[in-house]
């Protein structure tokens, strides 16, 4: 006698939830529809492919045909798929026969209703106007999308895609474990690493790109040194040694990139190894707010005498050679490192890293930290190697701000410079 009313209970039930589903197709179609109705508001009467009414019926129609059961309902959802395809082409050829408009947005927002009509009554409507909601707003964004790609030049959106290509297509098929001597050779590690600072240079210069014609050296400086302190400490030296009256400025950019290169260590580190930051937090922190504090001491001095924005050129995006020549080189850190450490010792291993902080800071960071984490590495050896590669970096770098960008731009970065490593021996001291 019971099993009557559960069939009841659940057919009601299965009613409302099909009621449900229809109305969120409806939903759908009312909100692509009211976007797309807004868009082309100011065409006459039946001259445009589909209005607010239009929309509405196409996500009512998905809906509908979806709740029709048995492999009819089947064959109905693609007859009206295709008959729907049909219509929107015939519109489409019109009207780029009386109008010469090429654009398929509104076709193809159409079909995007009628399968989120679909979606909607097969039981996941909430997917579906969440879908809807995404499609709305990039149906409004056109504007603000078409002048982004005005603005965006050629290196950066290749460098965008080899930026996907490393992390999306290569990363994930990667094996994580070790290989070659000493088990150093980890390829998901490696590679992590490379696109970790590849997505840090491309996200330097596109900083750089946003702040615009104003950004000044200080600009150029800490932004820079999100990309490459080296680099900005170069740049900033060659210019103030071909134009004298921004060496101020450009002592400025210089220390605020190294500022900001002390920050990017603490990033590294706490993406790799978070503990052995514990140890080097404060020494970085203190480092860091040194340079960055002594850059806006120099650049509030500096200002009077400072050039137009546009002289001092930008950082380039990171390209596909530069990453792969990082990549091998952080891979013959990791092998150089536990191989000087087990042959030569401690003394070896900061040799190493003496050697290797000449030309990047990062990589012996990171092979450092790598073989700190496995055990390779006593603790006190890593930060006390992480300590001379940051020295070798600085020192190369006060020589080159010295002898690119005469006295009077390597004197305050000297001065800066000594400062924050005192600083940073300090803080690692208490």
């Amino acid at each position: 006698m019971r099993r009557p009313r559960a069939a009841a209970v659940g057919s009601h039930a299965d009613t409302l939830a099909a009621a449900q589903g229809i109305g969120a197709a409806l939903a759908i179609g009312l909100l692509i529809g009211v976007e797309r109705g807004w868009r082309e508001r100011d065409a006459p009467e039946g001259g445009r492919i589909a209005g607010l009414r239009t929309f509405a019926l196409t996500g009512l129609l998905g809906g509908v045909l979806a709740v029709v059961p048995g492999e009819g309902g089947a064959w109905l959802l693609a007859a009206g798929f295709f008959a729907l395809a049909i219509l929107l082409a015939v519109s489409y050829l019109e009207g780029q026969r009386s109008t010469g408009n090429l654009s398929i947005t509104s076709a193809a927002a159409m079909l995007l209703t009628y399968a989120l009509g679909i979606l909607a009554a097969r039981g996941a409507p909430t997917l579906a106007l969440a879908a809807a909601v995404v499609a709305a707003v990039l149906l409004n964004l056109k504007p603000t999308l078409h002048g982004w790609l005005r603005q965006i030049e050629h290196t950066e959106l290749s460098a965008a895609l080899q930026l996907l290509v490393l992390s999306v297509v290569i990363l994930p098929v990667l094996p994580d474990e070790g290989y070659g001597p000493y088990h150093a050779l980890n390829p998901y590690r490696l590679w992590w690493a490379v696109v970790l600072i590849a997505g840090l240079s491309l996200s330097g210069h596109l900083a750089m790109r946003i702040t615009g014609a104003q950004r000044g050296l200080l600009w150029t400086g800490l932004l820079g040194g999100l990309a490459s302190s080296t680099a900005a400490t170069l740049a900033l030296a060659r210019h103030s040694g071909r134009q004298p009256g921004l060496a101020g400025a450009a002592a400025a950019g210089i220390l605020g990139a190294c500022g900001v290169m002390f920050l990017r260590m603490i990033v590294l580190l706490a993406s790799i190894q978070p503990l052995l930051l514990r140890q080097l937090a404060f020494a970085l922190g203190a480092a860091a707010a040194v340079l960055i504090v002594a850059a806006a001491v120099q650049w509030r001095r500096a200002r009077p005498l400072q050039a137009d924005a546009e002289a001092v050129e930008r950082m380039a995006p990171f390209d596909l050679s530069t990453a792969l020549g990082f990549g091998m080189f952080l891979a013959a850190m990791a092998v150089l490192v536990p191989a000087a450490q087990q042959w030569i010792g401690d003394p070896g291993t900061y040799a190493l890293a003496a050697l290797s902080g000449m030309a990047d800071v990062d990589a012996s960071l990171i092979s450092l930290a790598r073989l700190e984490g496995a055990g390779g590495l006593p603790t006190p050896v890593a930060v006390a190697a992480i300590g001379v590669t940051t020295a070798s970096n600085m020192t190369v770098k006060a020589v080159m701000a010295w002898v690119s960008g005469g006295r009077t731009t390597g004197t305050p970065v000297l001065w800066g410079f000594a400062l924050a490593m005192l600083a940073g021996a300090a803080a690692l001291a208490v």
